[in-house]
C-alpha cells in the first residue's frame, strides 16, 4: 500500500495528467506535487520532509540545468523507490537507470490501471522493466559468475566477511529487503544497513544487485539459487515485466 508519494516534473501539463490517473486509486492528500523549474533543491527539501514511499519523476529532470543525475537523486532519496516517466527511451537507457537504483520506467501516457500496476509492483520491493531486459540480467549475471570465480579466487574477497555478514549478503542475493532481513536475523533495519554499508565497502560494491552478483561466485551459491532473483511475469503490457528489487541502502 502506498502511504505517501510525491510525482515532480518541469510540466505542469504532466504534473496535472499524472496526478489525475493517481487519483484513481491514491487518496489525494498522499500525492505531493513538485514543479521543478531550474533546480532541484525544492525537490530534495519535499523529499526530505516527507520521506515519500515512492517518487515519480520526469526524466526530464535529469538534465535539467545540467546539473542532475540518477547518482545525486540516490544521495537524498536512497530510501525512496523511484520510478521514472518518459517518452520511448533507449534500452541502453533503461539498463543504466536500473543499474543506478531506479525502480522502474513506464511511458508519459501510461494507462491509469497499468500506472497503478506499476507503482504497486515497485511498493511491493520488486522492479518494473521492459521484457527484453530480463535476459541481459541473466546474461550479466552469467558472464559476471566467471569472472567473479576468478576474482573470488584471487583476492579471497567473501573471505573478508564475518559469518553475520555473509548471512546478510545471502538474504540480498535472494532477494531480501532490509525488514525482512531484519525480522529473520532478529536485528534492527538500522543494523541490517549499517552490516551492509561494511559489506560493500569491503567487497567493493556499490549496490545490491552488483553484492548479488559477487554472490554468485561463491562456492557455497549457485547461479540457479541467485537467478531466483529474476522473475518473468505475464502482464497486460508484452513489454514490461518485473525483477526483484536492487534495494538501495
Amino acid at each position: 500500500m502506498i502511504k505517501s508519494l510525491i510525482v515532480a516534473s518541469s510540466n505542469q501539463e504532466r504534473l496535472a495528467l499524472w496526478k489525475g490517473k493517481l487519483s484513481n486509486f491514491v487518496n489525494s492528500t498522499q500525492i505531493n506535487e513538485q514543479l521543478i523549474t531550474n533546480i532541484l533543491d525544492p525537490l530534495k527539501e519535499a523529499v526530505l520532509r516527507v520521506k515519500p514511499t515512492t517518487l515519480i519523476l520526469d526524466i526530464d529532470l535529469f538534465v535539467l540545468n545540467g546539473s542532475a543525475d540518477v547518482n545525486s537523486l540516490r544521495e537524498f532519496c536512497a530510501e525512496t523507490k523511484t520510478v521514472i516517466l518518459s517518452d520511448e527511451i533507449s534500452e541502453d537507457l533503461e539498463w543504466e537507470l536500473l543499474k543506478a537504483g531506479i525502480r522502474g520506467c513506464c511511458r508519459y501516457d501510461i494507462d491509469s490501471k497499468l500506472f497503478n500496476q506499476v507503482l504497486m509492483t515497485v511498493e511491493k520491493g520488486e522492479m518494473w522493466i521492459r521484457r527484453s531486459l530480463t535476459s541481459r540480467f541473466i546474461d550479466e549475471l552469467s558472464q559476471t559468475t566467471s569472472k567473479n570465480k576468478a576474482y573470488r579466487a584471487t583476492l579471497g574477497l567473501l573471505n573478508k566477511l564475518t559469518q553475520r555478514e555473509y548471512d546478510i549478503a545471502m538474504r540480498v542475493s535472494n532477494g531480501e529487503c532490509n525488514k525482512q532481513i531484519a525480522r529473520e536475523c532478529a536485528i534492527t533495519e538500522r543494523t541490517v544497513k549499517s552490516h551492509l554499508t561494511e559489506i560493500f565497502h569491503k567487497l567493493g560494491v556499490a549496490d545490491r544487485l552488483n553484492l548479488a552478483l559477487i554472490m554468485v561466485a561463491d562456492n557455497r551459491v549457485t547461479i540457479e539459487h541467485s537467478s531466483n532473483m529474476i522473475q518473468d511475469k505475464n502482464f497486460t503490457s508484452d513489454s514490461d515485466t518485473k525483477i526483484f528489487s536492487n534495494e538501495c541502502l
